[in-house]
């Protein structure tokens, strides 16, 4: 990976954005794919988009959430704890003793979420206490409500402060990888494009939506106002190669091997059978996961949108997902701008994608 995109991976990954609240990570997002696109633009919920060959077609969207799991401030006690609410996925059993930013409107505030020492506990707690949610307690430094008030309020996003880091080789380490890399991906993509001397055919829209963890929301907007005719999605998925997981019920998927392509429901099968001919061309190894309802990404908002936008999925796998200690390939990550700059180049002006009957 080349210098610069992988500081603005690291930029991107640091920046905290968890969901209903991502501007500033969009912000880093917009100026970079800015000098690569012919327009770029935001709407009222903040979906990102950045337009290569306007007036194109037909009109290839490319997704990636730009959001990250969080908390948010719930209740204040009498002295000055703080308990919270989940934004998307959150662990709770995980996030004890921890660091982490209350994001306000006067500037970030530290805080620790607390943690009993086991000598205190008693019975069932002493393996650790509950793993509830509203168990959880922040501490910011202060005795009392009042004094919390003063620098904190009910609503403020809150991001554990994990960075990114690299691990070994070309394997990584940070808190938000899902799905800050998608985001990266598709921004990597228009690079990719413009850089290119292949004239397209397609209008390019890459999107940074807003939303995914706590329902997929910002996709259903920006894949309705954009209505492409086709559409692919890049998110995070679970690896599997590590103890405990079970093959059987979760497939089998090993970072370092290659982008994975989902089968089932949303991935239109000639979607994916052209991002299979690309990888193939590219010399890309992919590996496969199948569903039976769902996918869990923005892919199931969009594929349904006006009637149906003929989409594909193709995922990054990832240790550890929705923890501080996510583990991704930088290998694996930068084969999906690749597939996806070749499944743009190879679509003809005009061509549909249709299920053959």
């Amino acid at each position: 990976m080349n210098k610069r995109s992988l500081q603005f991976l690291e930029t991107l990954v640091n920046t905290p954005s968890p969901s209903g609240h991502e501007s500033r990570g969009l912000r880093v997002w917009l100026d970079y794919v800015d000098q690569y696109a012919d327009e770029t633009y935001s709407d009222s919920y903040g979906n990102c988009v950045a337009v290569l060959n306007k007036g194109g077609g037909p009109r290839l969207m490319l997704a990636g959430h730009a959001d990250e799991i969080g908390m948010t401030v719930n209740y204040i006690d009498e002295n000055g704890y703080i308990y919270v609410r989940k934004l998307g996925g959150t662990n709770p059993a995980i996030t004890k003793a921890q660091r982490l930013t209350i994001h306000t409107r006067k500037g970030p505030v530290k805080g620790v979420v607390g943690s009993v020492a086991p000598h205190l506990m008693k019975g069932e707690s002493s393996n650790g206490g509950s793993n509830h949610i509203q168990d959880l307690f922040v501490d910011i430094g202060v005795n009392s409500r009042k004094a919390a008030e003063k620098i904190i309020r009910i609503g403020d996003p809150i991001t554990l402060n994990d960075k990114f880091e690299m691990l070994r080789d070309d394997l990584v380490i940070a808190r938000a990888f899902d799905n800050r890399v998608g985001t990266w991906a598709v921004a990597e993509t228009i690079r990719l494009l413009k850089t290119s001397k292949t004239k397209l055919n397609v209008e390019v829209c890459a999107v940074a939506n807003t939303m995914e963890e706590v329902g997929l929301f910002g996709a259903r907007q920006i894949a309705y106002s954009l209505h492409p005719e086709v559409a692919l999605v890049m998110d995070v998925t679970h690896a599997t190669d590590y103890p405990t997981v079970d093959k059987r019920q979760h497939g089998d998927i090993k970072v370092g091997q290659g982008p994975t392509v989902t089968h089932g429901n949303c991935n239109h099968p000639e979607v994916i059978k052209r991002i299979e001919q690309v990888a193939k061309k590219l010399k890309v190894n992919l590996q496969h996961e199948a569903i039976s309802a769902t996918s869990g990404t923005d892919t199931d908002a969009i594929f349904w949108t006006r009637g149906g936008i003929p989409s594909g999925l193709i995922s990054l796998p990832n240790r550890y997902m929705h923890s501080p200690v996510e583990v991704v390939s930088l290998k694996d990550l930068e084969q999906i701008p690749q597939i996806m700059a070749g499944f743009a180049k190879s679509i003809k002006r005009g061509e549909q994608f249709k299920v053959k009957i």
